[in-house]
């Protein structure tokens, strides 16, 4: 068990890598991981080499993931989605349902009783799918919500529904059946709410209370949310998945100062926990399961992708603020993950031996949904909403926090040389030179959670904190870090670096920006002298080298922008300057470095510079105002 436990979460572990690295969705990377080391090579059998333990370690991992998407749920976004989010997780279920039996039935030959059981099976788009992928494709905000809320609120609904089905089945000849399923029902939900949501708001009174130490509130969280599920299962059989849900949304919006630290482990929790279970669950295919698929399975899984879940959707959404772009995306995009593998596997022998022979087909015909959804899903998500323009706004964002006099030229630089810039400040005056140079700001706190709700700062790639307050820069850097990457968050020199009282940990702030030790003071004060921000573009005859000889001694290196590429702010350790890069310098008055602001670089020799004119056609930036 050792070696296949550690099989697992390397291999898992590397798949995520190998995503990230090559931008491709991680899950088709790891169910193809799972096919190799199960029914390919044999080297992993999950039910041997976990035993019967593993059907239950699978259900605990997965109210885990739950309860992590649970806690992204933020209620703001539901402002702007409710109505569409509302029918995909009410009608859409039901329609999703009553089509997919039909289709389960007349089309893959199953009986109607196996074909209701698939059909709630399959209402489901679980968020072990849907947030890689959303991360992966950079869908606007409005339109990622939608997909977000109903994979997290639809994968608890649909795996109740399978339960009650389920029940209905076994025991239809004993009595009010349906009766026994409206009390198992009301059971369910009523155990959610007070074990889900009663223990959250219990749990997040004694953080802020301090009843429970910070370095055990990320553990104590773990231990509630595997209570809770166990806990509700013994009351109701499968409503700790709903329970656990609603743990999280309550937990998620009650505004807990330690919330950010406990979602970020939670988030690593989530990324290990996905990687073994989509790696275990495919590898738990047997080639027997393999050899049952038939056509009439492979035309029913075709019908759910290009029937079911369309026509579903496009009834669900009749008469609603979503967009016909919003409504074709969302058809087609559902992609099957961990719990639809999990209730498969659990219900399925169970009928078997209840005497419905069809039941042998409910396995293989979830996992070639699965394979089929999360292959067409994930390779096409990215493709279409470029195709329907429902990305985030722009090809990428610089965030430049703090308008100063000094920031606005920077920021009229960068958007001369195409850079899509947006600057933030918390007063109002101080944008205004912005605004009217064209700039994109945004008035307000960006460390506040209104920033969090505002569409104006999607897409932020990188972050340069250049305020006067250098603390204040380093709370910003810390903010952003752990979204953008530590290699991405910047502010400027802090003059008291070597007296380590006074200034912030190099370990708790952004990376020093620029190539030179210039603080905040001294980049303001130097171009009230005259110096300004210019632009140098490295060709074919004029190198490097040439740029550094021509450079003033005292200028400072500001960022890089490759060609057909985004800004890369400079730091004392940077890469060397290839053809095509435009560098951004911020230069003296007598600096020997060329002009070649408004200027085409194609047309002119920078080794050639033309003598200095008077005017704004000296410079990409406008001068102060006396």
């Amino acid at each position: 068990m050792t070696h296949a436990l550690v099989s697992i979460l390397v291999a898992g572990i590397f798949c995520q890598w190998l995503a990230w690295r090559f931008r491709l969705p991680a899950i088709v990377l790891l169910a193809a991981c799972g096919l190799l080391l199960g029914p390919i090579t044999g080297l992993i059998e999950p039910s041997v080499d976990f035993g019967p333990g593993l059907t239950g370690i699978t259900s605990l991992f997965v109210a885990i993931i739950l309860f992590e998407g649970g806690l992204n749920l933020q209620f703001h976004e539901l402002r702007e989605t409710a109505q569409v989010t509302r029918r995909l997780t009410s009608i859409g279920v039901l329609l999703a349902w009553g089509i997919g039996i039909a289709v389960a039935h007349f089309v893959g030959g199953l009986s109607w009783g196996v074909a209701s059981l698939l059909g709630a099976i399959l209402v489901v788009t679980g968020p072990t799918v849907i947030m890689p992928l959303l991360k992966h494709a950079k869908l606007n905000r409005r339109t990622a919500s939608y997909l977000k809320w109903e994979g997290i609120i639809n994968d608890p609904i649909g795996v109740l529904l399978a339960v009650l089905v389920y029940q209905y089945l076994l025991y239809s000849g004993e009595g009010p059946a349906l009766q026994s399923i409206f009390a198992s029902l009301a059971s369910a939900v009523a155990t959610s709410i007070v074990l889900g949501g009663g223990i959250a708001y219990g749990l997040g009174h004694s953080f802020r209370k301090g009843w429970i130490p910070e370095y055990l509130k990320a553990p104590s969280i773990i231990a509630c949310v595997l209570a809770v599920y166990a806990l509700s299962d013994l009351v109701q059989h499968e409503s700790g998945l709903l329970a656990t849900t609603l743990m999280g949304v309550v937990m998620g919006n009650m505004g807990l100062r330690s919330l950010d630290e406990m979602r970020r482990f939670k988030e690593y929790i989530t990324l290990i926990l996905v990687s073994f279970l989509f790696v275990v669950l495919t590898a738990s295919l047997t080639k027997t399961a393999l050899q049952s698929i038939h056509w009439q399975l492979v035309a029913m899984v075709f019908g759910f992708v290009f029937v079911v879940r369309p026509l579903a959707v496009f009834l669900a959404t009749i008469r609603t603020d979503c967009s016909w772009q919003d409504r074709l995306l969302i058809a087609w995009i559902a992609p099957r993950g961990v719990v639809a593998a999990a209730s498969a596997g659990a219900f399925a022998p169970a009928l078997i031996d209840a005497g419905f022979e069809d039941a042998q087909y409910l396995v293989p015909a979830v996992f070639m949904l699965i394979f089929a959804t999360i292959i067409a899903h994930g390779f096409s998500l990215g493709p279409l909403t470029k195709l329907l323009k429902l990305g985030s706004p722009g090809k990428g964002r610089i965030l430049i926090v703090g308008a100063s006099p000094w920031t606005i030229e920077l920021a009229i630089a960068l958007k001369n040389v195409n850079q899509e810039v947006v600057l933030v400040d918390t007063e109002w005056g101080r944008l205004q030179s912005a605004r009217q140079q064209g700039i994109d700001t945004w008035f307000g706190e960006v460390l506040s959670d209104m920033a969090d709700e505002a569409m104006a700062l999607d897409n932020i790639y990188t972050v340069l904190a250049a305020t006067g307050n250098s603390h204040y820069n380093s709370m910003v850097c810390n903010h952003f870090a752990p979204h953008l990457g530590r290699h991405r968050v910047f502010q400027p020199y802090d003059s008291g670096s070597e007296r380590n009282k006074r200034v912030v940990s190099e370990t708790r702030r952004g990376i020093t920006a620029f190539s030179g030790n210039i603080t905040f003071a001294e980049l303001w004060t130097r171009m009230i002298r005259g110096w300004s921000i210019r632009k140098t573009v490295i060709t074919d005859t004029y190198s490097e080298k040439d740029f550094l000889a021509k450079l003033a001694d005292d200028a400072i290196r500001l960022a890089i922008i490759p060609e057909n590429g985004k800004l890369e702010w400079l730091s004392q350790t940077t890469r060397k300057l290839q053809t095509g890069d435009t560098v951004i310098s911020f230069v003296p008055p007598e600096s020997k470095e060329p002009e070649l602001a408004g200027s085409d670089p194609m047309k002119s020799d920078p080794s050639k510079p033309e003598p200095k004119k008077p005017g704004p056609d000296n410079d990409i930036t406008p001068k102060l105002p006396a």
